[in-house]
């Protein structure tokens, strides 16, 4: 066969390129072909998508290259973490990947849209077309990497001994994984061993046996858990199952004592308490909370001050009569009596019937008018036998020859009644006389303080501060004048006429304390109350935040409180608000019992539980003791000049006064403390003051402004009242000592003490020497119109005897004149050294008295005499001292 070779032009060649161009393009003519939806699992944590029906693309232009090349798979949709490629681009094969991990926890579904893209119609992809869009749903499947945990951190329940419980508490645990495979709890078990429980497949935990209070009070169980891949909990967690005794009414959390520290205000008794009531429905709940002080004082902790000084502070009206006083030299008529001290130097006298007191006639007030006041405390109880006799507190009766009744006050048969016998010089006519109250506070043996107020003809009874109108009043004939003298006495009535023998009937039997009269004024209920005002009791702490369904009520002693509600957690609550307070600065330690009793009522009944009472105590601790201590100079030695002069001696003018307490067991440090005094005695030591001689003294102008009194006598001075430490300071500095005689009485001794509360805390005794400095006789000076500096012992000098008398005096009356000059100095310079010697004796004492004092300087001391008044007569010199004025100095 023979081949011809033929040639073509330039445009032949363009001219079948274009040709074969055109050719190729019509070959891609048909879109690839893929499903149009597809189903995916991908295996959390993996890449790989499986597909179903498995990734393929068709393309018809097969086997054409390029038209029938399947060169990509796209994915609509950025948000979707999935990538498609072409595993094999002639037969359309792909695959699905995840660009990233996917975590079935997060997302457990996808849905997307994929195309399929062919290679065009050349190798530049030109020309290429795309298959329609199919939907991709995708699952993720779960991988079980999470481990079951409970929901609580422990569990705690109660159930009650004896019973067999379904389901005692139910336990819950849960697991992250987002399958219900691996998701979901399975089972749970009970890994402690030797248990009475069971748990169920729901975590609900039961008794196997029945339980015993007395047996075992509380279990502790640890309970795993498994999912349904039978993957255990990482952590057991516990449950504390408690067992409580057979249900029975009554409170719960409460302690039996309660401490209380002095000076820390209020403090709840029952912060947690609560009533168990075994679930039965109430209408309403009363509850009584009683503090008992009975054994404490004169019934509480009141301030146990001295009578005068705590009537005093209440502002009482001034000139009361204190009937039973402690005994002293001044106050013997108490002597006699029994006392009990009791608690913080409370003074009690006990009467058992045997004994009675007569108050002296000058201590007796006279003349009652129609407006006085009769006070004291009193603890009584029923009288032994049927017909009591009556028992007479105060009795004013004739003391001879008859046996009239003029006033008293007695206890017959649980009633308290006030005899008031008006004279007969005033109207003659039946007036009230007899005053009767029949209360339940004058036999049950407890203090009360009891006032009457007489403002005739009506006459008002206060008991515990609260008043009480008398129930009976009768009426009497006035009491006929008569020259017979009258005998006031204290616990019996005097019997003075027809009887063989004066003697004392009708005996009281109880205890009284602090029993005064106040003539011409009655006292106001504050001052009242406040004379018996109790510094302990019971609180309410922010009564603003009581529900308006809680009612409550205090006595007036705040002893006993009240309160009643018909919402049962609002009494709870109420009642966690009750507190103890205590008001003093030193309270008396000890118990102070606590009685709480309940009632409850329900719907339809009267009583429907039984709620039994609670008995509790306080025990107010031990206070920090304060030592009261007071420094100065403890010895004085003054020019006599001093003591007789106008100002008199101040005696303490540098004292000062300290408190200090000891916190703790710290012994080297006491810190200081701020608190009042009561009264502070100022003893003259040794014999008595000799009114004629001396005295002490105080200006009433020291006292303005201040809660003081004082009394004076030969045996010393007395400042009482309830005032602070500085205070008394400042009026004890200004107490002076006058002695117009030194001479004859030339050192006095007195003693200081301190007290406060009547005597329970006192300071160290304080005890101060007085010395007097003599002058010489010689020295005296004479002449009163030309009086020498102060202090300044004037005595003159015989060089100048020359110069002052004549040339020509008699021989013989020189010779006396210069004996007699002699003997003077050598008196004087005697005189002088006795006195220095006493002074370097004293001069180590720390006297800081504002007093002037004696400077010494024997280099310049000069010493002259005037021989004018040597001359004077005898008579001249012993002037009598009686005629001078107390207030002049007297050597």
């Amino acid at each position: 066969m023979v081949y011809k070779t033929v040639s073509a032009s330039n445009s032949s060649i363009v001219a079948l390129g274009g040709f074969s161009q055109l050719c190729h393009a019509n070959l891609n003519k048909h879109k690839p072909w893929i499903e149009t939806s597809y189903h995916g699992v991908i295996t959390e944590n993996t890449d790989i998508v499986l597909l179903d029906p498995p990734l393929v693309a068709l393309d018809k232009d097969a086997p054409v290259p390029y038209a029938g090349e399947i060169c990509a798979f796209k994915i609509h949709g950025v948000e979707a973490p999935f990538e498609a490629v072409v595993l094999n681009g002639t037969s359309g094969e792909g695959q699905l990947r995840a660009r990233g991990l996917v975590d079935c926890e997060l997302q457990k579904e996808y849905t997307f849209i994929i195309q399929a893209h062919d290679c065009g119609a050349g190798p530049g992809g030109t020309g290429g077309k795309k298959s329609h869009k199919a939907v991709v749903h995708i699952q993720v499947n779960d991988v079980n990497e999470f481990s079951p945990v409970f929901r609580e951190g422990q569990y705690h329940a109660a159930v009650t001994e004896g019973k067999i419980y379904d389901s005692i508490l139910q336990v819950e645990a849960t697991d992250l994984d987002c399958s219900p495979q691996y998701s979901q709890i399975c089972n749970y078990q009970i890994t402690t061993g030797n248990t009475p429980f069971a748990i169920d497949r729901n975590g609900n935990i039961r008794n196997t046996e029945k339980l015993s209070f007395d047996k075992q009070r509380q279990y502790e169980v640890l309970v795993t858990a498994f999912d349904c891949g039978q993957k255990r909990s990482s952590e057991s967690v516990a449950v504390h199952i408690d067992v409580k005794p057979v249900c029975k009414p009554g409170w719960q959390g409460w302690n039996k004592r309660v401490d209380y520290e002095p000076g820390t205000g209020s403090k709840q008794l029952f912060p947690k308490m609560h009533l168990e009531t075994c679930g039965g429905p109430l209408s309403s709940v009363r509850t009584t909370v009683e503090l008992q002080t009975s054994h404490i004082g004169k019934g509480c902790d009141r301030e146990t001050y001295s009578e005068k000084s705590l009537q005093k502070l209440c502002g009482a009206s001034s000139g009361s009569t204190d009937l039973l006083p402690g005994p002293s030299t001044s106050t013997n008529w108490t002597a006699s009596l029994l006392t009990d001290s009791g608690r913080d130097s409370d003074l009690i006298f006990r009467f058992d019937g045997r004994q009675a007191a007569k108050i002296p006639d000058q201590v007796v007030p006279q003349n009652l008018t129609d407006q006085f006041t009769i006070a004291t405390w009193m603890k009584h109880g029923p009288s032994p036998g049927v017909r009591a006799e009556k028992e007479t507190l105060l009795c004013n009766s004739d003391k001879t020859e008859m046996n009239r009744h003029h006033y008293s006050l007695y206890v017959h048969n649980c009633r308290l009644v006030f005899l008031l016998r008006r004279d007969f010089t005033q109207v003659d006519t039946f007036r009230p006389a007899e005053f009767h109250w029949k209360l339940e506070q004058i036999c049950d043996k407890e203090w009360h303080y009891y006032v009457i107020n007489v403002e005739f003809p009506v006459v008002t009874l206060y008991v515990d501060g609260v008043t009480y109108d008398p129930y009976l009043v009768t009426d009497d004939w006035p009491i006929h004048p008569s020259q017979i003298d009258v005998q006031l006495t204290v616990g019996a009535c005097w019997q003075g006429g027809e009887v063989t023998k004066p003697r004392f009937t009708q005996y009281f039997r109880g205890s009284l304390s602090g029993l005064t009269i106040r003539p011409g004024k009655i006292e106001s209920q504050k001052v009242i109350s406040c004379l018996q005002a109790c510094k302990e009791g019971l609180d309410i702490n922010s009564l603003e935040s009581l529900s308006k369904g809680i009612k409550f009520h205090f006595n007036p002693a705040q002893s006993i409180l009240v309160m009643e509600g018909e919402d049962l957690e609002n009494m709870n609550a109420a009642l966690r608000k009750v507190s103890y307070i205590n008001s003093r600065q030193f309270p008396t330690p000890g118990i102070r019992r606590l009685h709480i009793s309940t009632s409850v009522q329900c719907f339809g009944e009267d009583t429907c539980v039984s709620i039994s009472d609670i008995d509790a105590v306080v025990m107010v601790l031990q206070p920090s003791e304060p030592r009261i201590t007071m420094t100065g100079a403890d010895r004085l030695t003054r020019p006599a000049a001093d003591l007789s002069g106008p100002t008199g001696l101040a005696l303490f003018q540098d004292l000062h006064i300290i408190s200090t307490v000891t916190k703790g067991d710290a012994t080297s440090r006491r810190p200081e403390v701020i608190h009042n005094l009561d009264y502070c005695d100022m003893l003259v030591l040794g014999e008595e003051l000799r009114p004629e001689l001396e005295s002490l003294q105080l200006k009433r102008s020291a006292l303005l402004g201040k809660h003081l009194d004082a009394t004076n006598s030969t045996s010393g001075m007395s400042i009482y009242g309830v005032d602070s430490m500085s205070n008394y300071e400042q009026v004890i500095r200004q107490v002076r000592y006058y002695n117009w005689h030194p001479a004859q009485i030339p050192d006095r001794k007195f003693r200081l003490t301190c007290s406060e509360l009547n005597g329970r805390y006192t300071s160290n005794e304080f005890t101060l020497e007085v010395s007097v400095l003599h002058k010489s006789e010689a020295g005296e000076h004479i002449n009163h119109m030309v009086v020498p500096p102060q202090y300044m012992q004037v005595v003159h000098h015989p060089a100048m005897i020359h110069n002052m008398y004549p040339t020509h005096i008699p021989s013989a009356a020189t010779v006396v004149i210069v004996i007699c000059i002699a003997a003077l100095v050598g008196v004087v310079v005697l005189g002088i050294y006795r006195i220095h010697l006493t002074h370097q004796q004293e001069g180590r004492s720390s006297d800081t008295s504002k007093e002037g004092e004696l400077d010494w300087d024997d280099s310049a001391l000069t010493i002259t005499v005037n021989p004018m008044e040597v001359k004077g007569t005898a008579e001249e010199r012993g002037e009598d001292a009686s005629m001078l004025p107390k207030n002049n100095f007297t050597f």
